[in-house]
């Protein structure tokens, strides 16, 4: 009996500890809101940028043993495109999946993550992640009080009106939109006119004719439906000057008041869907075809030489101005350029 009795007192003490541990280890039960632009979903189906950021938001709850929870508001329902970099700089704003580049204004380094012509892969994009470039990067963001938790990017292509654009010249008196500062930089240089807007907005501005075309990812010209306001589409499935980094992002002030143990778990969870999040984004590059053919639009591919002369334009506006315009910027343009 007193050995029985002493087995339950060793059992019922390491419960005891074992409670406390996992209590100390998680602290109090937190919920995070996840803002993004984009049409919501469910967890299996529906634009991969909400569908990774519901993955990340279960699989970090059931490792976290629901100490941390999730609230998403897709679609911008919690607040507009653009303002939400700030909103996360300031603690306003728990996470986005958000694209860089419309930080351009506050953040200029941004601006390299739609730089045109320089990312031509998946493979090449995520490889700036363990480079001097995407440590700076990371560097420059932490200083902003806010932190990377999953490296995505996207090639996009170009959905347009009256007529195809695949040519630098073919953008002559358009109106373009681009989706950053030095992405306009090169339209402008190929004799376009530039109106930008949050891909979100793209759709109403084709609709409305502020807009002949418009530059975005493949997801992007998907699910805004730009297959109803567009009569052509070139795509970015073989040559893309187009790349953008849209990672899963988080207030600093935020990741700094979890647990470590909840933060290894958030930055894990994160870095394993980078592989989900290249190959959703490679098979819309796909669906996106599929898409524009099935509603009868005109498709092309852009080819080696028609992105050989957007490189050109870009070298000569785009390239130049980040390197002359921005802190640092000639060592950022060469830390990017040395990831092949």
């Amino acid at each position: 009996m007193r050995r029985t009795y002493l087995k339950g007192a060793i059992a019922l003490f390491g419960a005891l500890v074992l409670g406390f541990t996992s209590t100390a280890v998680f602290a109090q039960t937190q919920t995070i809101k996840i803002s993004h632009q984009f049409p919501g979903g469910t967890i299996d189906e529906g634009d991969f940028r909400d569908r990774l950021v519901r993955k990340f938001a279960a699989e970090v709850e059931k490792r976290t043993n629901g100490s941390l929870k999730f609230e998403i508001y897709p679609a911008a329902s919690l607040m507009k495109a653009v303002p939400q970099y700030k909103a996360l700089s300031t603690g306003a704003l728990d996470m986005s999946l958000y694209p860089l580049a419309y930080a351009g204004g506050e953040f200029p380094e941004a601006n390299l993550t739609l730089m045109p012509a320089v990312i031509t892969s998946y493979e090449q994009g995520l490889r700036w992640k363990d480079a001097p470039i995407g440590k700076e990067l990371t560097r420059l963001l932490d200083e902003r009080n806010v932190k990377i938790i999953t490296w995505v990017w996207q090639a996009g292509g170009i959905a347009s009106k009256g007529k195809p654009v695949i040519a630098p010249d073919d953008s002559k008196g358009m109106k373009v939109r681009g989706g950053s500062r030095e992405m306009d930089m090169m339209i402008k240089a190929a004799g376009g006119a530039v109106t930008n807007v949050a891909s979100n907005e793209i759709y109403s501005a084709m609709q409305s004719g502020v807009l002949d075309a418009a530059i975005t990812s493949s997801t992007s010209l998907i699910s805004f439906r730009l297959h109803e306001t567009s009569n052509f589409l070139t795509t970015g499935r073989k040559y893309a000057f187009w790349y953008m980094f849209e990672p899963l992002l988080m207030s600093k002030q935020v990741f700094d008041k979890l647990t470590p143990a909840q933060q290894k778990i958030v930055m894990e969870v994160g870095a394993s869907l980078e592989k989900f999040g290249m190959e959703a984004a490679m098979a819309d590059d796909q669906k996106v075809v599929e898409v524009f053919t099935k509603a009868g639009l005109k498709v092309s591919d852009m080819d080696k030489a028609a992105f050989d002369k957007w490189r050109e334009v870009a070298k000569g506006s785009a390239w130049v101005d980040f390197e002359e315009k921005v802190k640092n910027g000639k060592q950022l343009f060469e830390m990017a350029l040395s990831v092949k």
